[in-house]
């Protein structure tokens, strides 16, 4: 099995929003697990990571948070996307996919590309 990589620089709150958004609201500790399962298990998030994103995210109007009881009967902070978080999440995954597909170009074989 690969090692286990840190989040990427400014992608954990795009991974946050999105994982709201699939699974509704969850805490924080199953925050991270879910971002850890999604990646296939090749991602480590922290909670020295997770929780400052979260707070950041809450001071910016992108999530609300509320006490709650988890699974095993602990009290949990939940959060949970606002209509602010969403139009965010689009903005974030737009952003990416454009760098992404711009990324994709300097890595693709010259072979074959038009210059010019």
């Amino acid at each position: 099995m690969a090692a286990k990589t840190e989040v990427w620089q400014g992608t954990l709150a795009l991974m946050v929003l999105k994982t709201l958004e699939t699974m509704g609201p969850l805490h924080g500790y199953g925050i991270a697990r879910r971002i850890e399962q999604t990646s296939g298990q090749r991602l480590a998030v922290n909670y020295g990571t997770i929780y400052p994103a979260l707070l950041k995210l809450e001071q910016e109007g992108y999530v609300r948070s509320e006490w709650g009881v988890s699974e095993n009967h602990r009290k949990a902070k939940f959060y949970k996307l606002t209509r602010a978080g969403r139009k965010q999440l689009e903005r974030e995954a737009r952003d990416w996919e454009q760098a992404t597909a711009i990324l994709a170009r300097f890595l693709a074989p010259v072979a074959g590309r038009g210059e010019g």
